[in-house]
């Protein structure tokens, strides 16, 4: 009897179906024709992000710390082709939320309890003249939190703020 929400933003199942996705692409031989046979469309698939050149650069370019022969060669190859080269930064997830615990404590206030599950999965395709160049992947792969709120006044708790302000 108590909600539950659950927000879907991915084409994925799971998270290793995203990974496996993503592991599936080779440098300098995938092409957009093969994403788009994975299902990875930026125009079709919700939060995803397309990066231009400058976006890229923003991202890679080589720091005090970071040297150009640190870089991965196929960055160093989007960001030479300048204008040919774009990006698509993808973020997808299945995140389930649901209220558990004791149903009379929940309605009256005294206690809710939150416990938030799923995954998120994030990925960076660069891409040149629609040739895959390079790919990487991260993100959580097992999301599991629990939020506990505690009102020991219960449905009295949110009326001393309101008696205060009059």
């Amino acid at each position: 009897m108590l909600p539950k929400v659950h927000n879907e933003s991915s084409p994925f199942a799971s998270f290793d179906e995203a990974r496996q996705a993503i592991d599936a692409l080779i440098p300098m031989k995938s092409d957009v024709a093969a994403l788009t046979r994975m299902g990875i469309d930026p125009v079709k698939q919700a939060n995803t992000t397309i990066l231009t050149q400058a976006d890229i650069v923003r991202r890679f370019v080589p720091s005090a710390l970071l040297k150009r022969e640190d870089l991965d060669p196929g960055v160093l190859a989007c960001l030479e082709a300048r204008e040919a080269c774009r990006g698509w930064e993808i973020t997808a997830a299945r995140i389930g939320k649901a209220r558990t615990g004791n149903f009379l404590a929940d309605f009256t206030n005294f206690s809710r309890r939150s416990e938030t599950t799923g995954w998120r999965f994030n990925a960076l395709i660069l891409l040149v003249n629609d040739l895959v160049v390079y790919r990487a992947w991260g993100g959580q792969p097992n999301v599991n939190e629990v939020e506990v709120n505690t009102n020991p006044l219960g449905p009295l708790q949110e009326m001393g703020p309101a008696i205060l302000t009059r």
